[in-house]
């Protein structure tokens, strides 16, 4: 990578800092195998002018999506999970379920299965107004937050049958629309494996790959590691502090609800590590975690036209489509960014992104904890110096 490419990615982190855009951040990127570049500016807890380090810990949100595609991939290639297999198969609230339609309830065609589930075409919502799906799945989450700091905390496998009692928005496989499909599917894995979503990934992904600093919670001997959550105001960052999506932000209590679509935390380093067993088709440092073919499947499925109508409707993901918890780069012509073909990923809502891009070998990460922050002008015009500046 040129040192002048570096120099302005550098420039642009600063300037966010320096205009309030963000509190801080870090961002690497790994081409070949060899890391190219790793770049940190601002502040992981700005009133005690702690700075962004290479070990901060940061919540992931919706980028721990693409590493519970891949423990369901894990049971997949075992023949312990079938892709076509009904939810109902594992979590007893999916069964008889009812699809929201003008006027009531209908019976659902066919059951959501494991399938629906990855490719987010499930008919599960994340909470809000505008639906009788997002109103019970709001409901839903309420329930989690009342009970965090009660004797009798929801567990994963209980939060996943009591959404599954909720009514769906549409038909399974009718549509695409973002939601708790993620969290379901933690709670099949959970119940397929026999163990506890968490240590099931403990035991197959985190410790085989490495990935010391990743988990539902932070150990109090890290907790100073974790960074602190922002929410842009008008000249300023302020500290955010609400949970959010059943999940507690303080991370400093081992959850009984283990979300598989919000709930971890982890650092640059780690999610490298897990980005690099992707690009190197299954394979980390000698030890095969997922099969080639696994992981092809795993990074290149997409929706079916109709589906991706309702896709193309999230203009900021034109040129993608969408399959297994990731975004698929199919058309970078469309793209309001540059971007290349193939290229497969997802973010968190607070800022945390993950790109790998296998044609050129190379993985893109960037951490930071702002509210509502995802794949936004900032991710871009640092992806934009990125790859027109290789």
């Amino acid at each position: 990578m040129r040192e002048e490419t570096k120099k302005q990615l550098q420039r642009i982190m600063d300037q966010a800092v320096e205009k309030n855009q963000i509190a801080g951040m870090n961002m690497m990127v790994v081409k070949d195998g060899q890391e190219e570049m790793y770049l940190q500016c601002g502040y992981a807890d700005k009133a005690n002018g702690k700075t962004i380090e290479r070990d901060t810990m940061f919540r992931l949100f919706s980028m721990a999506k693409p590493i519970t595609a891949a423990a369901a991939m894990i049971l997949f290639e075992r023949g312990v999970i079938d892709l076509a297999d009904p939810v109902s198969k594992y979590i007893p609230g999916f069964a008889d379920q009812k699809v929201s339609v003008p006027g009531g309830l209908a019976p659902v065609w066919h059951n959501v299965t494991v399938y629906h589930l990855l490719s987010m075409t499930s008919g599960l919502t994340y909470g809000g107004n505008s639906s009788a799906t997002e109103y019970a799945i709001g409901n839903v989450l309420e329930e989690v937050h009342k009970r965090l700091d009660t004797n009798h905390p929801m567990s994963t496998l209980e939060f996943a049958d009591k959404i599954g009692r909720c009514p769906l928005e549409f038909q399974p496989g009718e549509r695409w629309k973002y939601g708790v499909s993620a969290d379901i599917l933690a709670a099949v894995v959970e119940k397929a494996s026999g163990m506890r979503y968490g240590e099931f990934l403990e035991k197959e992904l985190f410790q085989p790959l490495g990935m010391k600093d990743t988990g539902f919670y932070v150990p109090k001997e890290k907790l100073d590691r974790l960074a602190v959550a922002y929410e842009q105001t008008t000249g300023e960052m302020k500290e955010f502090r609400e949970n959010s999506l059943g999940i507690r932000l303080s991370m400093d209590v081992p959850p009984a609800y283990e979300a598989g679509g919000a709930g971890l935390v982890s650092t640059l380093d780690d999610y490298s590590k897990f980005a690099a067993m992707l690009l190197n088709k299954g394979n980390y440092q000698g030890r095969q975690i997922l099969q080639p073919a696994t992981v092809e499947y795993m990074t290149t499925h997409k929706l079916v036209p109709y589906q991706q109508e309702w896709f193309d409707k999230w203009w900021e993901m034109n040129g993608f489509s969408y399959g297994n918890l990731m975004r698929v780069m199919t058309d970078p012509w469309k793209a309001p960014f540059a971007a290349c073909e193939g290229e497969y990923g997802w973010d968190g809502w607070l800022g945390c992104y993950f790109a790998n891009l296998p044609k050129e070998n190379m993985t893109i990460l960037m951490m930071m904890q702002k509210k509502d922050a995802g794949t936004f002008d900032l991710t871009r015009k640092l992806r934009n110096v990125l790859l027109l500046g290789m």
